[in-house]
């Protein structure tokens, strides 16, 4: 394929586009305020001149993650790697809404960062659920598993966060989860992906099971600014 492939720079392809509302930009690098994601977009060759823009995005000593290839910034930056990552695309999965996956809002962002901060999926700030559609199980009137909609690059839509409360795993509630996200992404006639480390391999085989297939593997970075600039 010739020219650039949205999911190639899924974040920069996200605030240039369906995201544009959230891009914080300098210059010609962009991110997420940092309630919503830490995640930055930067050009594919980022030169001199992008890093300076980008420090001066996240200020003195602030930190960026980056998805995807990355060329060495100049000096005085910190970088971090967060791991391999895998990315997959919707190769057949089944959609299926479902009545017990409810959407959530922003009154129950409180359980959801509770429940995020327990299970680690990833990422997962006050503002987040603002990027897209999240569904939540619940029992007991207790949150106990949920999945939503985070990258979003022009005719792609990914579905991440998914966890579950461990006193509720091995009960298929996060491939509900995933199925209804499927199912509304399809009808809006996007095409769903996601992203996990590699290294999350129960993970990835479930994403198997239900029909995503391995489109590339990339890397997860974070990078720390100079203190003094």
């Amino acid at each position: 394929m010739t020219g650039p492939y949205p999911l190639d720079n899924p974040v920069r392809s996200s605030l240039t586009g369906p995201h544009a509302r959230f891009a914080l930009r300098r210059g010609n690098v962009l991110r997420y305020p940092d309630d919503v994601s830490p995640f930055t977009g930067l050009p594919d060759q980022p030169d001199d001149a992008d890093w300076a823009d980008l420090a001066a995005l996240t200020g003195p000593g602030g930190f960026a993650a980056i998805a995807g290839g990355l060329p060495l910034p100049p000096g005085g930056w910190t970088v971090t790697p967060l791991g391999e990552g895998v990315q997959m695309i919707d190769a057949g999965v089944e959609g299926a809404a479902s009545a017990e996956a409810v959407q959530l809002t922003a009154a129950d962002v409180p359980e959801m960062l509770d429940l995020t901060a327990r299970t680690k999926p990833g990422p997962f700030l006050p503002r987040t659920e603002e990027l897209g559609t999240y569904l939540g199980i619940r029992r007991g009137g207790a949150l106990v598993a949920m999945a939503g909609e985070r990258l979003h690059p022009p005719g792609w839509t990914e579905i991440s966060a998914v966890c579950t409360d461990d006193e509720w795993r091995g009960h298929g509630l996060a491939t509900v989860l995933i199925r209804a996200l499927v199912a509304s992404i399809r009808a809006r006639g996007e095409t769903p992906f996601l992203h996990a480390l590699a290294s999350n391999t129960s993970a990835i085989k479930l994403y198997e099971a239900l029909g995503f297939q391995l489109r590339t593997t990339l890397m997860f970075t974070g990078v720390t600014a100079p203190a003094g600039q």
